[in-house]
């Protein structure tokens, strides 16, 4: 399957878990949506994370994430979930994501670098070349 260059964006809704006692979602919450994008967008290029562990032994974990929380959202939300490759090495790969409401308007903005990593020693390693191809030719 071939994505568009594009961001890619995926539709979420706010459930009531999500929320803190104020009722808005709760900011680390953020961080998981921002989670499901990545996921989906990987499953979308045609890699899915279970497969690349079971047959590759390399799992990615997130590295450094830099976040601004704008705008609150709240139970029964819907939002849109976005996914933008920065920049892609061979061992890392650097993302632009955001949190937007339906009408587009920011509620977080990040930026995500994520490692590839082998699985059993949780030490950096190259991403194979399907993988890192994949994913560079979808910037």
């Amino acid at each position: 399957m071939t994505i568009s260059r594009a961001e890619f964006r995926w539709p979420l809704r706010v459930y009531y878990e999500d929320t803190d006692a104020a009722g808005i979602v709760y900011h680390a919450n953020f961080i998981k949506f921002m989670e499901r994008a990545r996921t989906e967008w990987l499953r979308a290029l045609g890699f899915e994370q279970n497969l690349i562990a079971r047959e590759h032994g390399i799992a990615f974990v997130v590295r450094r994430a830099t976040l601004d929380f704008v705008r609150p959202a709240r139970f029964n939300d819907s939002l849109i979930a976005t996914c933008a490759v920065a920049r892609c090495g061979w061992a890392s790969v650097d993302f632009k994501q955001q949190v937007l409401d339906q009408q587009g308007a920011l509620l977080c903005g990040g930026e995500i670098r994520v490692g590839s990593v082998n699985f059993h020693r949780m030490a950096p390693v190259r991403m194979p070349p399907a993988i890192y191809l994949g994913i560079s030719n979808a910037r």
